[in-house]
């Protein structure tokens, strides 16, 4: 969305203020541990873009409480992009030559303003995964970062597991189920999972390498039904944050019911036709 427009859809400018007084009024409260997605133009013409949303957010958790952002990356093999993909003589050149992870200067890829702006915060630590990174701040951040695998990047060894046992929250400021990664790990932890293999570049040993890994292949087109019906059935608070329709709830409410939801789906018989 262009800026006119957003201006046009602003009745005033969102400010670090009343982001803080939206959030607290949704329910976000100092001290939680809560992973964060969101549309900064969902939430309407912002005095200070998105480095005030996430003032915003520092501000009502404080750094008693954690606050998580998704920071995946396009570090992946080229064999398998499709939106758009390449063509098929560049797959060696890209393996070769892409830039290794670092967590410091990788940027992130379809996160949005906001996390990539929170991604190069101050005292921000970020997890170890060439594509399924995510970033930290706050009491628990290191626990949260830290011991992600290369294998099954968003499953038991993942900062979503972390905030599974933490009892965290998910904050959803303008974005739908669609956007919900913590309802991956409920993929991981249901039956059906296919595995591939992916690939990404590294540094191992002081070089760079190109490393394979296993995964599962992950698919969020069934989250927005899941959502819905996690609603139907849980408390998920809904209020607006500037203009952005959001939506706070407990991750591991939501995970538990979409392992239930994913593993019903697989035991009836069009599942597998």
């Amino acid at each position: 969305m262009r800026e006119a427009e957003i201006i046009q859809k602003t009745p005033v400018p969102r400010t670090i203020d009343s982001i803080s007084r939206d959030l607290r009024q949704l329910g976000l409260a100092e001290g939680t541990t809560v992973i964060v997605h969101s549309s900064l133009s969902a939430i309407g013409w912002v005095c200070g873009e998105s480095v005030a949303v996430v003032r915003a957010l520092m501000d009502v958790v404080t750094a008693e409480g954690t606050i998580v952002m998704p920071a995946q990356s396009a570090l992946c093999d080229p064999a398998l992009w499709k939106n758009p993909p390449v063509p098929p003589e560049w797959f060696d050149i890209i393996r070769d030559t892409m830039p290794a992870y670092d967590t410091s200067t990788t940027p992130t890829s379809g996160m949005g303003a906001v996390a990539e702006t929170f991604r190069k915060w101050p005292g921000v630590v970020r997890s170890a995964h060439p594509k399924l990174s995510l970033a930290a701040w706050g009491r628990n951040a290191g626990f949260v970062t830290a011991g992600q695998t290369l294998d099954f990047g968003l499953g038991e060894s993942s900062p979503l597991a972390r905030i599974y046992d933490l009892d965290g929250q998910v904050l959803m400021l303008g974005t739908g189920y669609d956007t919900c990664t913590s309802l991956h790990l409920a993929e991981y932890r249901s039956p059906g999972g296919r595995r591939y293999t992916e690939g990404a570049p590294i540094i191992k040993d002081g070089r760079r390498i190109w490393q394979t890994f296993e995964d599962l292949d992950l698919d969020s087109d069934l989250f927005p039904e899941i959502g819905a019906a996690f609603e139907s059935r849980s408390k998920v608070n809904k209020g607006m944050v500037g203009s952005a329709e959001s939506r706070l709830f407990r991750q591991r409410e939501a995970v538990d019911f979409a392992v239930e939801w994913l593993t019903a789906r697989m035991k009836r018989p069009e599942a597998g036709s």
